[in-house]
């Protein structure tokens, strides 16, 4: 220790070799307290070798910048006053209804609402307040196991895995996954039934078991190519024929259906590869009144610049302006990144481009007349990461909630939207 402590008094804090550096923190930094920055502080940007790789296994990270200037963070101006549940009013209008009819909530986002996370208690609270049941669209194979229903495949009676059951094909995963029809349904994924199964057999047996008492449904339902048919038993539903398969619902008759889309390592900004008049027939028929899209944190940690983040927003509002054509009777609710942590010269702090990029969402929603729930603010802004982690909310990797603390955020925006309807 001692010897280390006379090099950092010795030597400066960065040697180059070539291309490379090697970085140590200073004497100071060492004995000093380490304060989390707060918001507004000016924080320099340091190159990282961090990408979404350690998060997401289909991220596929972006090429290394060339240019090494730190540009400044710009300031935007956000109208702070404006609580932005004003947009929701179409969803909140739709309720009178739900008594005799079915409202249907799509809930969109990144591998923070796997698992039916968050989702789960934004479904609890609209169900208590208004009724319905059932878990709502599940793909006809689920690779990341839900909390809400257990799953599973069989062809010709025989168990298989998801990834050897019908082909997959996802609009938010790899280009040879990827359709050029842009047929994906709702979800974004389908599933297709053909020569691929069993020889002689184009047979399928699926069962989605309710895990949650909340979960027990009414009706057991197919999105599906007319060429596919079905029958049910209990929680077993089997398909036949060759076709697409666009998900699997278990729901009730009336009242509030909630459903969880969770895309992996996905930025959100896939929706127009998907099929408008798809998309609007599904929207439509379904009586879908509120798109709930959860979007931003995959872009954070592998892009420093400004200018892309503002790219990428400027992405995603061309998706809400999608949607919103698809689905003209629905409210959107966006949430932003939470909270995210990273390294710089051996520190625990916040990534730069969170704040902004939360300040350039909620500027985009207010202008897309659209709700906005700011996670990273009500988590309690730069460095909350850290205090979520010390009481067991949030993983080591300083970006994802526990299943504790995701049920903690879902309570909240449930809780945030209700309070706009009183």
């Amino acid at each position: 220790m001692a010897c280390l402590a006379a090099l950092c008094v010795v030597l400066p804090g960065r040697f180059s070799f070539g291309e490379k550096e090697l970085r140590w923190p200073t004497l100071a930094e060492v004995i000093g307290p380490s304060q989390p920055p707060h918001e507004g502080e000016e924080i320099e940007q340091l190159d990282t070798l961090y990408t979404l790789e350690r998060l997401d296994t289909l991220y596929t990270p972006a090429p290394p910048e060339k240019s090494e200037e730190r540009l400044p963070i710009p300031k935007i101006t956000v109208d702070s006053t404006t609580d932005s549940r004003v947009f929701l009013q179409a969803f909140y209008a739709s309720l009178a209804d739900a008594g005799t009819k079915k409202i249907r909530v799509v809930h969109y986002g990144d591998s923070q609402i796997e698992e039916d996370r968050m989702t789960q208690q934004i479904r609890e609270t609209l169900q208590a307040a208004y009724g319905g049941s059932g878990a709502g669209l599940v793909p006809l194979a689920q690779t990341i196991p839900s909390l809400t229903v257990r799953q599973e495949l069989y062809l010709s009676g025989r168990f298989v895995s998801p990834q050897n059951g019908p082909k997959r094909y996802m609009v938010y995963g790899p280009k040879r996954d990827q359709r050029t029809d842009g047929l994906y349904g709702p979800m974004g994924q389908m599933a297709y039934m053909s020569d691929s199964l069993v020889k002689g057999s184009e047979s399928v047996k699926a069962i989605c078991h309710p895990l949650q008492p909340n979960a027990r449904y009414e009706s057991f339902r197919l999105f599906a190519d007319t060429s596919v048919h079905y029958t049910t038993s209990r929680d077993t539903m089997f398909l036949t024929g060759r076709g697409g398969v666009y998900g699997l619902s278990q729901e009730s008759k009336t009242g509030i259906i909630v459903d969880n889309i969770p895309m992996r390592g996905c930025m959100g900004i896939v929706f127009t590869k998907m099929d408008s008049a798809q998309l609007s027939t599904f929207y439509s028929e379904e009586n879908v009144r509120l798109i709930i899209m959860q979007f931003g944190g995959n872009a954070i940690p592998s892009n420093k610049n400004p200018g892309t983040i503002q790219a990428i927003v400027k992405g995603l509002r061309q998706q809400v302006q999608y949607l919103h054509r698809c689905a003209p009777e629905a409210s959107i609710l966006f949430i932003g990144p939470s909270d995210m942590l990273t390294q710089i010269d051996g520190e625990w702090t916040t990534y730069p481009m969170v704040p902004y990029m939360d300040k350039l969402l909620r500027k985009m929603a207010m202008e897309e007349n659209i709700a906005y729930f700011s996670l990273y603010r009500w988590m309690g802004g730069s460095g909350s990461m850290m205090k979520w982690q010390e009481v067991g909310l949030a993983g080591s990797d300083g970006v994802h909630f526990t299943r504790a603390g995701a049920r903690k955020a879902g309570k909240a925006v449930a809780e945030w939207m209700m309070e706009g309807n009183e």
